[in-house]
């Protein structure tokens, strides 16, 4: 079987469990197995499949049937146009996530040349450090995770990006210990309601680590811990933004506000939910 032949199997097989993209998914399958760039696909689509990346093709094909997500068969994700190595002791970033890289350029926008100090509360991948750490050049940062599988494979993509000098990974519960001052906080916590867990989609809840899922009985015990330890670390005029689940902005606002953090507002993802809290540091 040649590579092309290939692609047009798995993308009918991928068209009949109702995949939303089949022919991408089968082409980026048949790179994976074959150990190449789709660019080489293209360049030699009748190069025959060898049979070790037939078999390996055939597993990675079954896997996607059965709903893995593809990134977690690929072990990688593309966020904030950079590509992350991904385990199962990871939550997957996603296109929500990246809010909360936007809604920062915009607060601190005037500062992006200065030599700020960001901290990411669940540093997961690592995906929203190095966005951050890309965007803004002269930042140096801090991620911090209670999952020591977590933090090895945040340390790898900060290496693999070349951002090692500029960012430390610690293991621990959330801010304990930590000094501030901070420029920048933000955290992507867990925030699904402990009995909501069994109601999530399979490819959330039997690929992403509970760990990073699990926001207690009402989803907000993240926050409750969260908030006075930004209100401590917060640089006077530092700015923090939180990931919130769908329904949750004005509790998290008011978790906030009880903690002293000041100026808090919200902020949309692309399918116009409320899916950033961010907001100024403690009144004085």
């Amino acid at each position: 079987m040649t590579r092309a032949e290939a692609r047009r199997q798995i993308a009918e097989r991928f068209r009949l469990a109702d995949l939303d993209e089949p022919k991408r998914e089968a082409s980026l399958l048949v790179a994976a197995a074959c150990g190449s760039r789709l660019v080489d696909l293209i360049a030699e689509p009748d190069a025959p499949l060898s049979p070790a990346a037939a078999a390996k093709l055939e597993a990675f094909t079954e896997r996607r049937e059965g709903g893995e997500p593809l990134s977690r068969i690929l072990g990688r994700r593309e966020f904030w146009s950079l590509e992350f190595a991904i385990s199962p002791d990871v939550l997957d970033p996603r296109p929500d996530t990246e809010t909360i890289v936007e809604a920062a350029l915009r607060a601190l926008r005037e500062r992006r040349r200065e030599q700020l100090r960001v901290l990411d509360l669940g540093v997961g991948s690592g995906a929203l450090l190095c966005a951050l750490l890309s965007e803004f050049s002269s930042a140096s940062a801090v991620g911090v995770d209670r999952s020591d599988a977590a933090a090895q494979v945040a340390r790898a993509n900060i290496a693999a990006l070349g951002l090692a000098a500029r960012a430390a990974v610690h293991v621990g519960d959330w801010a304990d210990g930590l000094d501030g001052p901070f420029d920048l906080i933000v955290s992507n916590p867990p925030y699904i309601r402990s009995a909501d867990i069994a109601e999530l989609a399979p490819e959330v809840r039997q690929h992403d680590p509970r760990l990073a899922l699990d926001g207690g009985a009402d989803g907000l015990a993240a926050y409750r811990a969260l908030a006075p330890q930004i209100a401590r670390l917060l640089a006077p005029e530092g700015w923090f933004f939180l990931e919130v689940g769908a329904g949750q902005a004005e509790e998290v606002k008011t978790i906030a506000a009880k903690a002293g953090l000041g100026e808090t507002e919200t902020f949309r993802d692309l399918a116009n939910v409320e899916r950033v809290v961010g907001g100024r540091a403690p009144r004085r």
